[in-house]
């Protein structure tokens, strides 16, 4: 995405500022946030082709207020370092539109990796907004056909109960508004099945989330054979990540591999090393 008004993009980053400041969350850095379309290092190499090793390009999609360098600093290069073709991109304007709207946006970007790259399935990884959107697109946008993995870190599933979600989707924020637990975005999201048939699911979360609250919201429901769910301190008990930086835990990132590197989901009885992490 790239924003042309200047004023605009005055405005949202300003916004975006003060809504990550109340957050108590990191806002971009003026380097890092000009321009707005500088992916994070390992991504957006629109020549890789794909191997036999890692047949699905991977999508990453960010969080809410974040930008696509810093969101995926640390995890990008380590997909890339691991063989996969990478790629990013801002959407929604701050992720901050409606969530059919942004997930549109996912449906032409992946579409467009898919055409550079001539792959058949993409395999999506997205943190807090971007590891939940992404369903709206498998299920109402024809993503079912092409997603062959999907990752999602602290995701927005159900919903959160923090109090800021409401006044901050009154003020710019309609995806804030849709990631109210209850909302009627997320009603129609997880009517019926929560996760159709086509991808498999992985969910990674923490239950140190001060953001997705409660933390379980980000758990899905689905047949063992295709979901995985994952709590970081299941395995790691002193793991102290929380929503804001969880996809720079180097535990996160062993999950998210294993969960790309295999037929399924995550394999639930992973052991990640938690010592010495890195």
């Amino acid at each position: 995405m790239r924003l042309r008004h200047p004023a605009l993009r005055s405005l949202l980053t300003c916004a975006a500022t003060l809504a990550l400041g109340v957050l108590g969350l990191a806002a971009p850095t003026p380097a890092a946030a000009s321009p707005l379309d500088v992916p994070p290092r390992g991504a957006n190499d629109w020549s890789c082709k794909p191997d036999s090793a890692h047949p699905q390009p991977v999508v990453l999609v960010n969080g809410t207020f974040k930008l696509m360098a810093e969101n995926w600093s640390a995890l990008s290069p380590k997909l890339k370092a691991a063989g996969y073709c990478v790629f990013a991109f801002n959407y929604g304007h701050l992720e901050t539109d409606p969530i059919e709207k942004s997930a549109a946006e996912l449906k032409d970007f992946v579409e467009a990796v898919r055409g550079a790259t001539g792959a058949r399935k993409v395999d999506l990884v997205g943190h807090s907004q971007g590891g939940m959107m992404p369903r709206y697109y498998v299920k109402f946008l024809g993503g079912d056909a092409v997603v062959d993995d999907l990752v999602g870190i602290v995701p927005s599933n159900h919903g959160t109960a923090n109090p800021l979600a409401r006044p901050l989707g009154a003020l710019f924020c309609p995806a804030c508004t849709d990631q109210m637990a209850g909302s009627a975005l997320l009603r129609k999201l997880n009517a019926g099945t929560e996760t159709p048939a086509g991808p498999d699911y992985t969910v990674v979360t923490t239950r140190h989330d001060e953001i997705v609250v409660p933390y379980t919201s980000a758990l899905l429901k689905g047949p063992e054979k295709a979901v995985t769910n994952v709590v970081l301190q299941d395995r790691c008990p002193l793991d102290p990540f929380l929503h804001d930086q969880a996809t720079k835990d180097p535990v996160v990132a062993q999950w998210v591999l294993n969960a790309l590197g295999r037929r399924g989901p995550a394999d639930a009885g992973f052991r990640p090393t938690c010592v010495g992490r890195g």
